[in-house]
């Protein structure tokens, strides 16, 4: 498997739930007049990332999994012979989730994932989190690859990435909406060096409210076999108009690398990590106090 591309729909939300599945189609379509394999969306694509603070609007404004506006995209998928990955405002009980579900090219769900690190500072409070973290085979005209997600504030947390690569993940989806800017940059170029994976991240264009752009593809090849020398694992980081940015990751090289380097799960010492795991420890700057959901 050569050349996975992976587009990212830096586009702008339409105003309503409607116009939003309407351009999120558009996008599609584009991105595979473009040569993509999977289409991104940034976060919440469904409400444009609007998460009302009262409970019974933020019900009203999600969907559940198998609704028309997420079910169109599993059809698209399979028009269009196309990985899609739609972002939106899950409904449950007795809140809803920020969500991702990924259709694989025959429009078959293979993934669904819910934000663990949801932004209990904000108004991401009144979501309620994900569970854990997953990885899939995803099979595109290229071959099969192994995906993951994170969303967003997952991609703070170290732990986050280390999961999905211990699952073995090869390339992490990031769907988010927050400004890009050289800290959290960093963060996606630390989660892809230290794990070896190759990280797609989708954010909404500038204009939007609290978003720049600057979308990214790193494929964490951080040292190149032929020794060259080091490199930035930064294939690509598009600007902050809205567009659609392909990511071309080659994943024989990642896989090539991830054989040959010492990073990732090479020479881990779990057993010296067990106050990671021990939830009696609580550091005293663990805050709760805007959570919703305790």
């Amino acid at each position: 498997m050569k050349s996975l591309k992976v587009a990212l729909l830096q586009i702008m939300p339409a105003g309503s739930q409607q116009q939003n599945l309407e351009k999120g189609i558009a996008a599609c379509r584009k991105a595979k007049e473009m040569g993509a394999d999977i289409a991104l969306f940034p976060e919440i694509w469904n409400t444009g990332y609007v998460i009302p603070q009262d409970k019974e609007q933020v019900h009203r404004l999600s969907v559940p999994k198998d609704s028309s506006f997420v079910q169109a995209f599993s059809a698209l998928a399979k028009e269009l012979e196309m990985a899609v990955a739609i972002t939106y405002l899950e409904s449950r009980q007795p809140l809803p989730r920020n969500s991702v579900t990924v259709f694989d090219r025959h429009g078959r769900e293979v993934l669904h994932y819910a934000k663990v690190h949801t932004c209990d500072f904000g108004d991401e409070c009144v979501l309620y989190p994900g569970e854990d973290f997953y990885v899939a085979d995803l099979d595109t005209a290229k071959g099969s690859v192994k995906i993951g997600a994170m969303i967003c504030y997952d991609r703070e947390f170290p732990e986050s990435g280390r999961i999905l690569m211990l699952k073995g993940a090869e390339l992490v989806l990031v769907p988010n909406a927050c400004p890009m800017e050289i800290n959290r940059l960093s963060q996606l170029r630390g989660r892809a060096y230290e794990n070896m994976y190759a990280i797609a991240t989708c954010n909404y264009p500038q204009g939007k409210p609290d978003c720049n752009g600057h979308s990214t593809g790193f494929d964490g090849i951080a040292y190149p076999p032929d020794g060259s020398g080091p490199r930035d694992t930064c294939i690509m980081e598009a600007g902050g108009e809205e567009g659609i940015y392909i990511a071309d990751f080659d994943m024989d090289a990642i896989r090539e690398y991830k054989e040959s380097e010492v990073h990732g799960n090479a020479f881990r010492r779990p057993w010296k990590y067990h106050i990671l795991t021990e939830e009696t420890v609580l550091p005293p700057f663990v805050r709760t106090e805007n959570r919703k959901i305790k």
